[in-house]
């Protein structure tokens, strides 16, 4: 009995080995996950697939991997099935399966650490696991080389540490475990030794001491190697203990933000255009420290912003969604700039500012009309369920990957920061490389900027003094419109902040004024960003007017602190002048004073002489005449030279080159149309998605022409896009209101043919785009106002746009997507 049962355990000692090999490679890729599942499912993969073929052993070895592999699937679902429940992923088996098949391994190397176990997350290490104690097993058992069995666990666990990375503390206790339990399956026999197991006995004894020096000899000579090896490269290795391991994350792109989402800013003048457009749905609940009204305001929620003397807050139940930071600005253009990792439900927690409260949100937001991937959240969230999330914890922002659908419905919870305001006033800001990128400030800054900066920052000593006066200066010196358009580049914000308050200046949306904050912020050296979300109540609907950009500073032992330089309800505001008047760059030079001249005696009264007194110079009325026809010349030359130019681009276009240029050429007319008519697309639309813009575009210039509108027939569901455009649907063959239009669809259809066959376009199809192309901007410019048709021949917009489609690194003009610009 007591023989069985040993020669049993030494049979089972080489698969308990394989077993324990192959789990530590999940306890070690299980260091970077949340909990133990991955764990817990790695270790059943290996115990699963050892089993297997032990069991089967009896089995032809043809038959083995097949047994295995379909046990392996069954593994497999159970698995997905317990991990999309512990993620609380929607959805059926065969929909989660799918997914994880198909996009497991680039989102288990873009996952946020630590890394929620998840349907896609924990797929490869259970096939994996599954194959290497296949694998090991039969070549272990059934083949008898334990050695070279242990290679495949052996490379499982290498590419474990290779993922965890710099993640996760050296595995040192694991590696420990892994050498021990191989050197344990090693030295234990598979069976029993007999007398007659030495193959030397029946040799002669000459012979037999031949045969066991030689094998002292080879013994000896792999010790010494060993032993070689081990000083020479032990040196080496235990120098690699301390360095840090390459971190395979670096080499995988990201989740991205689409090109919408890269600069939200630029959305908010198009919210303002349909404030009524419902974007979301909200459920707020909130507990912890309540958020003061600014400036001792009355709790009731106010229907427009109310700055006070300080940060700007949330008033009584309102709240203050995020959706997009923006950290970056090169004078033209700011942008998110982060880098989103895919995230479970728990996201990693955040370290609040030693000098803050925190209240906790929780919400339940379902989308309707807002678009991209950028997802709002109240800051900062700590856990999101509904929804497969990829996080950014440098900004506190999330993204939904497969972008926003409406109906889209998922519940947020979030540690909302309250700074101790007391603290403020003393508070000094961060410096360093630590900041640099909310303290740059790109090159091209105008002058005047610089002196209102200055001006301020002289006046105002500490940080918050001078963010609070830049706040008060914007508040009391500029008017929130509606109707103001886009733009936050230098001459932008110039323009805005010392335009003629009679021609536009001195106006804007939040979009401006956050800005144009910031900006000044950073010129008197505070770290500033700016930040795009929603203004809205505790429930119900958020609209499209609700949206609005804020700045915030950032102060030490308090972080960011929102700042709100909306002027006041029913202000009326100062004329810039008052307070700032910027100096000329080279004041004239001072003139001499006029010699005083000494009174004299009267002169005798003459005659008045009979003509004009004969000075020499021409009088005031040739010279006024004179400069006013050479200005007339110079203005005709030029219009005529504008209108030479358009057309040759046009001829250019339309008549020369093959038919797919020409096709092309076409294209490019239509979406210079639109541009002069104020309807430009964005690079990122597709030319059916044009073409139907272009239809929209037609009806409702026809509409205002005729002082009615578009109606639904033609095409008249319009809303507010990120690059300001307008989605529409159209009935017919493109038809747009009274069905005379030119088929734009078919001219659509004619390039994408180009942009996919090159060498299939004929002479008679570029033919045809180019009627159609002719007759579609005829059309559109007989729609405009009668000034408007007059510049239209002399606009230097298509040329300058001509120039920068050939300066383009990619000039193609027959690719289906780009050609708006």
């Amino acid at each position: 009995m007591v023989t069985r049962v040993v020669r049993v355990l030494r049979a089972a000692a080489v698969p308990v080995a394989l077993i324990g090999l192959t789990a530590l490679a999940g306890v070690v890729l299980g260091r970077v996950y949340a909990g133990d599942l991955l764990t817990r499912l790695v270790i059943g993969a290996a115990a699963g697939s050892v089993l297997v073929s032990v069991a089967a052993r009896r089995l032809p070895s043809w038959l083995v991997a097949p047994v295995s592999v379909a046990a392996m699937a069954g593994w497999a679902l159970w698995s997905l099935r317990l991990a999309a429940n512990h993620a609380e992923l929607p959805g059926g088996l065969l929909e989660v399966t799918a997914d994880a098949a198909r996009n497991g391994i680039p989102r288990l190397l873009t996952a946020m650490i630590p890394v929620e176990p998840a349907p896609d997350t924990v797929l490869v290490p259970v096939v994996a696991a599954w194959l290497a104690g296949l694998a090991g097993a039969e070549v272990a058992l059934r083949a008898g080389r334990v050695l070279l069995g242990y290679l495949p666990p052996a490379g499982l666990y290498a590419a474990a540490l290779y993922v965890v990375g710099p993640n996760a503390e050296p595995a040192v206790g694991a590696t420990v475990a892994f050498v021990a339990v191989a050197a344990l399956g090693l030295a234990a026999p598979a069976r029993t030794a007999t007398a007659g197991d030495d193959p030397a006995a029946s040799l002669t004894p000459r012979v037999r001491a031949a045969v066991r020096l030689r094998l002292a000899a080879s013994a000896t000579l792999g010790v010494a190697l060993v032993v070689g090896l081990v000083a020479v490269l032990g040196p080496v290795v235990a120098g690699q203990v301390d360095g840090r391991p390459v971190d395979p994350r670096r080499y995988v792109e990201p989740p991205q933000v689409q090109t919408l989402d890269e600069n939200p800013l630029i959305r908010i003048s198009g919210w303002a255009l349909h404030p009524e457009q419902k974007l979301l749905d909200v459920s707020t609940e909130r507990s912890g420290v309540p958020v003061p009204p600014p400036g001792g305001a009355s709790p009731e929620p106010e229907p427009e912003p109310e700055p006070g003397p300080g940060p700007a807050a949330d008033t009584g139940g309102g709240v203050r969604i995020r959706l997009a930071v923006l950290s970056d600005y090169d004078g033209v253009t700011w942008r998110v700039g982060a880098t989103y990792r895919n995230a479970g439900r728990i996201l990693p927690a955040a370290t609040p500012a030693r000098d803050s409260t925190v209240g906790t949100v929780r919400q339940q937001i379902t989308v309707a009309e807002l678009s991209g991937r950028l997802l709002p959240a109240v800051a900062t969230p700590q856990e999101v369920s509904g929804a497969r999330v990829a996080y950014d914890p440098v900004s506190g922002t999330l993204i939904r990957p497969e972008g926003l659908t409406p109906g889209l419905r998922y519940a947020v919870t979030s540690a909302e920061e309250h700074p101790d305001s007391n603290l403020l006033a003393t508070a000094n800001v961060p410096a360093g490389d630590g900041v640099a990128r909310v303290l740059r400030v790109a090159d091209g800054v105008p002058d005047p900027m610089r002196r209102l900066a200055a001006q301020l920052a002289e006046e105002n000593g500490a940080p918050f003094a001078r963010a609070l006066a830049i706040e008060q200066f914007l508040a009391e010196h500029y008017r929130v419109a509606a109707d103001a358009p886009s733009g936050h580049a230098y001459p932008n914000l110039s323009f805005f902040l010392f335009g003629p308050r009679n021609g536009g200046g001195q106006e804007g949306t939040s979009e401006q004024f956050a800005a144009a904050f910031a900006v000044l912020g950073r010129l008197s050296g505070l770290p500033t960003r700016v930040v795009v979300g929603f203004r809205a109540g505790g429930q119900g609907p958020v609209l499209a007017g609700d949206a609005y950009a804020w700045p915030e500073v950032l102060f030490d032992g308090l972080g960011w602190v929102s700042f709100d330089p909306l002027p006041r309800p029913r202000s009326e505001p100062r004329p810039v002048e008052e307070d700032f008047r910027p100096t000329p760059e080279d004041p004239p030079p001072s003139e001499a004073p006029a010699p005083t001249v000494e009174p004299s005696a009267s002169p005798e009264p003459a005659a008045a002489p009979a003509g004009p007194p004969s000075s020499g110079r021409p009088s005031t009325v040739v010279l006024v005449g004179a400069g006013s026809g050479g200005l007339l010349l110079l203005v005709g030359a030029l219009l005529l030279t504008l209108l030479a130019m358009r057309r040759s681009l046009t001829r250019t276009r339309l008549v020369q080159g093959d038919p797919g240029q020409r096709i092309a050429g076409a294209w490019r007319e239509v979406t210079d149309a639109l541009r002069l008519a104020g309807r430009p697309v964005g690079d990122d639309l597709a030319a059916t998605e044009v073409a139907r813009h272009a239809r929209q575009a037609l009806a409702e210039a026809r509409a205002r022409a005729s002082g009615g509108t578009a109606t639904d027939d033609g095409a008249t569901d319009s809303s507010a896009t990120g690059n300001g455009a307008t989605d529409s649907s159209a009935t017919g063959n493109g038809a747009t209101g009274s069905g005379d239009e030119p088929a734009v669809d078919e001219l659509a259809a004619l390039l994408n043919r180009v942009g996919f066959a090159p060498d299939a376009a004929a002479a008679d199809q570029a033919a045809r785009a180019a009627d159609l192309a002719t007759a579609y901007v005829a059309n559109l410019r007989s729609a405009r106002p009668w000034w408007r048709r007059l510049l239209w021949s002399v606009h230097p917009s298509p040329l300058h746009q001509a120039r920068r489609s050939r300066q383009s690194p990619h000039p193609d003009p027959g690719r289906p997507r780009g050609l708006a610009r």
